[in-house]
């Protein structure tokens, strides 16, 4: 997601006195060298992306080509999660963060709608008042790595707003996430937005081309999602929100694996900390100008002790869920983004959190208890695992996944010269892919089931790219 971020480092001094502020501290993690060489990999003939030797890619579905089901490749390519088709295929489930002002020839429909007619529009959530649909949403693709080819793609969920990321189920599906809260008006919203959406991993379902029947999920909130994670094994799913002071949320369902039967959305509070900002940021004025020196509250390896509390009024009509839960002693954090279960914790990135705003990487770790009233006993904890302190080792940490050997893939969305860092579990970071086609940010990264692809997006003008190579190397 780019537009948050763009508001917080729309002033320019304010970037350059956070920087200026902190380059006394030591970088925070080692660099074990650049993996990378951009005149390596030119974008006109090898890809948009440079890579370390030995690794290839193959890029996929391109906005603007024609789908199996007669429709376009939106653009904005984003969150992507990616499921075992059987045959040693490859499913993909990809969000398209489309905002209506965005205009509709980067939609599914054509430029003038003229495919519109294709779908039955019951089956879009918000149709519009005025005929022109919410265009975000998802595309559904199977993909052959041994052929490198896409056989089959469509629209799989539309008439949704602002798709950002998302989160793989358990049992199967894939979670999109609305990163917007708007309200219907008589221009261009004939519902509420700001809602989760589940999506099947499957190639044929209801509807033209495998087109769903879009159904909010209530029950998850209304506020500006970006992704979700589920613990795999307990009924649990926690869910980020990328503002800059956002919270961070877990879902109970009442029906493990039925999201749609509702359960009890809670929020994370530090219990020796209540209220505790995260942040590490200087504290700032009305126009979000630093006014003095960073207030370091936490440090990397530092731990907090922690316990969940429920937040009622889920649907929240006044936008307000973060700041009730706040008022009741709620972390806060700084755009909480991309999310992921690995091992025994969660990781979660905030993208502008740290004192010069490059990032900080948490890590959870749930109660052996998780998610039952046992849990007080033997409590969760919250530590800063990353900081990023330079721009060089980690800017601006945005979607993440853990590969099957335990190393974190981390996307950036920093301000160009984006790319994607593989971090050890011991903290170490190798720079492992450069954006070397534009200044667009990358997004989606997921593995392969048998973790021998690594898919991402570059979201404009939009496409995926799947990459192979030594991983063991």
């Amino acid at each position: 997601m780019t537009v948050s971020r763009r508001d917080f480092l729309a002033t320019s001094a304010a970037s350059l006195a956070f920087g200026a502020m902190h380059r006394a501290f030591a970088t925070n993690a080692s660099i074990a060298g650049s993996l990378i060489d951009p005149q390596a990999a030119p974008p006109t003939s090898r890809g948009p992306l440079a890579l370390p030797p030995g690794f290839r890619q193959v890029v996929l579905s391109p906005t603007g080509s024609l789908m199996d089901d007669g429709l376009l490749v939106p653009g904005k390519h984003d969150g992507m999660g990616a499921f075992d088709a059987g045959n040693g295929k490859v499913l993909l489930v990809r969000n398209h963060e489309i905002d209506p002002a965005m205009g509709v020839a980067i939609g599914a429909f054509g430029p003038k709608l003229e495919h519109l007619g294709k779908v039955d529009l019951s089956r879009l959530y918000d149709a519009g008042p005025t005929g022109v649909p919410c265009l975000g949403g998802t595309t559904t693709l199977l993909y052959d790595p041994n052929r490198q080819v896409v056989e089959r793609q469509f629209l799989s969920l539309c008439g949704t707003s602002v798709n950002c990321a998302g989160g793989v189920t358990p049992w199967g599906s894939w979670i999109s996430c609305e990163e917007c809260v708007y309200r219907p008006n008589e221009k261009v919203f004939s519902k509420d937005h700001g809602y989760c959406f589940e999506v099947p991993a499957a190639m044929d379902g209801p509807g033209g081309g495998g087109l769903i029947e879009a159904k909010p999920l209530k029950a998850l909130g209304r506020f500006t999602h970006e992704a979700v994670a589920f613990d795999p094994k307990r009924p649990v799913m926690y869910l980020t929100e990328d503002l800059l002071d956002s919270a961070f949320y877990r879902f109970l369902p009442t029906t493990p694996g039925k999201l749609a039967d509702g359960g009890r959305l809670q929020v994370l509070v530090a219990i020796e900390r209540p209220s505790f900002d995260s942040r590490n940021w200087p504290p700032l004025d009305g126009k979000g100008l630093p006014t003095g020196p960073p207030v370091i509250g936490i440090r990397m390896g530092e731990r907090l002790t922690c316990r969940w509390m429920d937040i009622d009024e889920v649907e929240s009509p006044k936008n307000d869920l973060r700041s009730r839960a706040f008022t009741r002693g709620a972390i806060r954090f700084a755009r909480c983004e991309g999310i992921w279960h690995a091992g025994d914790a969660v990781y979660i990135t905030a993208t502008t959190g740290g004192p010069n705003a490059l990032g900080q990487v948490w890590r959870y770790v749930p109660s052996p208890a998780e998610g039952t009233d046992a849990e007080a006993a033997t409590p969760p904890t919250i530590e800063l695992f990353l900081e990023s302190h330079s721009a060089a080792n980690l800017k601006n940490c945005d979607n993440l996944c853990a590969a099957p050997w335990g190393e974190l893939f981390v996307c950036e969305d920093g301000s160009g010269a984006d790319g994607i860092v593989r971090i050890k579990p011991t903290g170490e970071i190798h720079r492992f892919a450069l954006n070397v086609t534009n200044d667009s940010e990358l997004a989606g990264v997921c593995f392969s089931p048998d973790g021998n692809t690594l898919f991402v997006n570059v979201q404009n003008p939009g496409m995926t790219v799947a990459i192979t190579g030594p991983w063991a190397r």
